[in-house]
């Protein structure tokens, strides 16, 4: 069942737990249900817990600490840690760009073992390219880290064709984490093609488009303070509406087969790695252990060509109403050029 990522990296579970949502950017979380739920993971058998030293300026990657040290042994050892780095923030949590420098990635580092509790990390990437320093110093610097053993494999971050060749040509690569999902399928043209060539697995977020195509959004929702998706276009006015559209469609079809919509938006990544020839391991950014029961059930459910097909009418590509992030952020995304 598990899966390997890339040629060169580590096997994980399935699916891996993405832990953002515990410390920021979609309202306040329950500390103690936070940490419920990744205990909860890791007792399923997943492995990757995915963080950003950014996430809740270090809160998150203290939370994991926490959780992890209060794990029972056999699953703090199986638990494999996922790091981002490289946004600047500011105390109001603003963000101010990113910094790739060689002596930033080692200090940004060093913070995050400290963090952790850890000795190393077992995944690190930059969380966008920094436009003012080449990846390939960026890289070289993990791949320092790499051999005085502080980091056990290199990732990237929502990177591009062209800039995922020029990194593996420095170092070898694990994964490419990305948003990829029903509703953002931009990936599928240029940059599986190239994961698949380079053998590089996908560590995908967004599987549920942060809660939109999860079947539990509502229309008439109202988002908490600092609720990130007030920002987010594919939320605001006629997009909103639009969107859910698509999800009734999918709820059509996902109801005849006899499971829930997030299960069949799950299932529907899960099957997207044989389809492109690259291992894709799904994202799920539970927060409470209802959520990560009902994700983790979706590896019992089976595509077959016709459910496909019918997903497929249900929400065809580039259906989504809006991009995916404000515009201000999708200039960040190498991905995206």
């Amino acid at each position: 069942m598990n899966r390997t990522l890339g040629t060169t990296g580590p096997r994980v579970f399935p699916l891996g737990l993405g832990c953002m949502g515990m410390s920021a950017l979609y309202g306040e979380s329950d500390r103690a249900e936070s940490i419920a739920t990744i205990h909860a993971a890791l007792d399923a058998g997943v492995t990757l817990l995915d963080t950003g030293d950014f996430y809740g300026m270090g809160h998150n990657e203290l939370l994991i600490n926490e959780a992890l040290r209060t794990a029972p042994a056999e699953a703090r050892e199986q638990a494999l840690t996922s790091v981002k780095f490289g946004a600047l923030r500011t105390v109001e949590g603003g963000f101010t760009g990113y910094d790739g420098r060689p002596a930033a990635v080692k200090n940004f580092a060093a913070y995050s073992l400290q963090r952790l509790g850890t000795d190393h990390i077992d995944i690190y990437r930059i969380a966008r390219v920094d436009p003012d320093v080449p990846i390939e110093e960026t890289v070289g610097a993990i791949a320092e880290l790499v051999e005085a053993g502080h980091v056990r494999h290199i990732g990237l971050s929502e990177v591009g064709a062209d800039t995922l060749r020029r990194a593996a040509a420095v170092a070898p690569i694990a994964d490419l984490q990305i948003e990829y999902s029903l509703i953002s399928r931009g990936i599928e043209e240029k940059i599986l093609p190239a994961a698949r060539e380079l053998g590089i697995g996908v560590t995908a977020y967004g599987v549920l488009s942060r809660g939109l195509i999860s079947g539990h959004f509502s229309r008439d929702r109202e988002l908490a303070p600092g609720d990130f998706r007030g920002m987010s276009p594919r939320f605001q006015g006629d997009n909103l509406g639009r969107n859910l559209d698509l999800v009734d469609r999918l709820r059509a079809v996902a109801e005849a087969k006899g499971v829930t919509v997030a299960q069949t938006a799950i299932a529907w990544v899960l099957a997207q790695g044989p389809r492109h020839g690259v291992d894709i391991v799904p994202l799920i950014g539970a927060r409470r252990r209802d959520r990560l029961a009902e994700a983790l059930t979706s590896l019992d459910v089976t595509l077959d060509a016709a459910d496909l097909d019918a997903i497929e009418q249900a929400v065809p590509v580039g259906a989504a109403a809006g991009d995916r992030y404000p515009a201000a952020q999708m200039a960040h995304l190498d991905s995206e050029h």
